[in-house]
């Protein structure tokens, strides 16, 4: 059976059982209050006759019926009784709505208790059937004379019970049919507020919800308008400091976390994409985005968190392959050109041409690779500075190493991948400066030292230089002078974070139409550093 069906079932046995409950108490307490009010009713009228002094003084005369039965058949139909009998102690009536059993003796037998001076409430049958009697003593000079009985026959008041129930009934059923429908309703609502899904499928899914909320690597956590947490995974408790077993679902946002602008994407209802957010120390990339209703309305707002560190690593090896890419279809071009001169003068006949284009080639090259093998002996930093020179060869780029460079003293703990990403994006943008210029020679250096403290690393170029309005921009994420790309503006930035990283600083001078120097300087050991403050600084040593 359905969600909705089941609901509607429910209320409806509910609302007939309390119906039928109410249809049954109310009758009782109505039939009740009825008899009492009936009861009540004879017994008073029946103490005000008996207390009429043309009452008593009729007890005196030889007729006494003659005075009592036309009083007492006035006030019957005045008050609606069945009967009002007065007889004396004998108990023969001297009143009767049937004269012909005036002087008869009353029935019922409940008249002793009168005679010793008490006014009693009794059900018995007479004459006319079972009753509702309310009698009271007559006393005349102190002593009881006679007593007068009022009754209403049960039937009439079971008549009357029964026009009640009818209309309790009634109203019974008017609350039914509108229990069904109120069931109804409700059953169709919640089946619209839980998007038509039965109980099983709603655990399923909360389920579901929780596995892949906890799969998740980044940090998820969603607040409803009011700035209570509502969701949180664990990825979320990990990056806050906060162990699992902390229930933080409830508390305000602004408690667990701060500066987490929810706040203004609730109350905007307009997403924020990759946003930095420092969170105990460390850069997250943030996306925060509205949570909508059916109707439009913002009814929330979530927000994942993702280490921007994770991003740059990955950031780091796409630019590794890209690199290596770059280095082989550059090396591939330029043997493809040197093997076809290579053909050309053995086709020309020219061997001793050709052994001296072999031999020039072999020692170049052997003669670079051995300074390489020397003097930077890490093989992921040599090989990249070798793709380079390759990439360089290219494109028509007059790219060294200056033989003064020692890269030998380089300490383990310090990441060759972010040696790699400093020097390659600070290589890749000399060349990109210099490509951009008029001027006929192309020239990037490379210097490397490893002497002191600290390692040293220069670039320089000759290309069009840079705006120094600009020195503290050039570093920040997504801002670049080139034409915009889909990748522009993002190599400076991984160079200040790496450098950051290594605890290191990075300094420039340049000048308009001449070219630009960046030098990089990193300890070897943490704290070993010259300078107050790691990070960046700008020097115009132009002009």
């Amino acid at each position: 059976m359905r969600l909705h069906t089941k609901l509607m079932v429910g209320i409806f046995i509910v609302i007939m059982l309390i119906g039928g409950i109410f249809e049954i108490t109310f009758t009782n307490i109505m039939e009740s209050n009825l008899k009492d009010e009936k009861g009540t009713k004879a017994l008073s009228v029946a103490q005000s006759i008996s207390n009429m002094p043309d009452i008593q003084k009729a007890f005196a005369s030889s007729k006494p019926s003659a005075i009592i039965q036309p009083i007492t058949e006035k006030i019957r139909k005045q008050v609606g009784a069945e009967f009002i009998v007065v007889g004396n102690r004998q108990e023969i009536r001297y009143s009767h709505p049937d004269p012909s059993r005036i002087g008869q003796k009353m029935v019922g037998g409940d008249n002793d208790r009168v005679f010793k001076g008490e006014s009693v409430i009794s059900e018995s049958i007479g004459t006319l059937g079972p009753s509702l009697r309310g009698k009271a003593p007559i006393i005349s000079n102190g002593k009881v004379i006679g007593v007068v009985s009022v009754g209403y026959l049960q039937t009439d008041i079971e008549k009357e019970v029964s026009k009640i129930r009818n209309k309790i009934f009634i109203a019974t059923m008017i609350i039914l049919v509108g229990g069904l429908l109120a069931a109804l309703l409700i059953s169709l609502n919640i089946k619209r507020a839980i998007f038509g899904l039965e109980p099983k499928e709603i655990a399923w899914m909360y389920q579901e919800k929780h596995a892949i909320l906890e799969s998740i690597h980044e940090g998820i956590i969603a607040i409803d308008t009011n700035g209570c947490i509502t969701v949180v995974n664990e990825t979320a408790h990990k990056i806050l400091h906060v162990p699992n077993e902390v229930l933080l679902r409830g508390k305000q946002i602004e408690e667990v976390l701060e500066n987490t602008h929810l706040y203004e994407v609730v109350r905007t209802g307009n997403a924020e994409y990759d946003r930095e957010l420092t969170i105990l120390g460390e850069v997250f990339l943030v996306n925060r985005i509205p949570i909508f209703n059916k109707k439009g309305e913002v009814v929330g707002a979530v927000a994942s968190f993702r280490n921007k560190s994770e991003l740059s690593n990955l950031i780091q090896e796409l630019s590794h392959v890209k690199a290596y890419a770059e280095g082989l279809r550059a090396q591939t071009h330029e043997y493809s050109n040197r093997l076809y001169t290579l053909l050309g003068l053995i086709q020309l006949g020219s061997y001793k041409e050709a052994i001296d284009f072999i031999s020039r080639e072999v020692d170049v090259a052997q003669g670079f690779i051995s300074f390489l093998m020397k003097e930077i002996p890490d093989p992921i930093i040599a090989g990249f500075i070798l793709g380079k020179v390759s990439l360089s060869s290219e494109l028509k780029i007059n790219f060294t190493i200056d033989r003064e460079s020692s890269f030998k003293d380089v300490p383990a703990n310090i990441s060759r991948d972010t040696l790699v990403t400093i020097i390659g994006n600070l290589v890749n943008n000399a060349f990109e400066a210099v490509r951009e210029n008029e001027k006929v020679e192309k020239r990037v250096s490379l210097f490397l030292t490893d002497l002191g403290k600290e390692l040293i690393i220069e670039i320089e170029d000759n290309g069009k230089g840079i705006d120094m309005n600009l020195s503290e921009q050039i570093f920040q994420a997504g801002f670049s002078t080139k034409n915009r790309q889909s990748n522009a503006g993002i190599g400076l930035s991984l160079v200040k974070e790496a450098i950051r990283g290594l605890g290191g600083y990075i300094t420039f001078s340049s000048e308009e139409g001449e070219g630009t120097i960046f030098t990089i300087a990193i300890p070897k050991h943490r704290g070993c550093l010259n300078e107050a403050e790691s990070g960046y600084r700008s020097v115009n040593c132009g002009g």
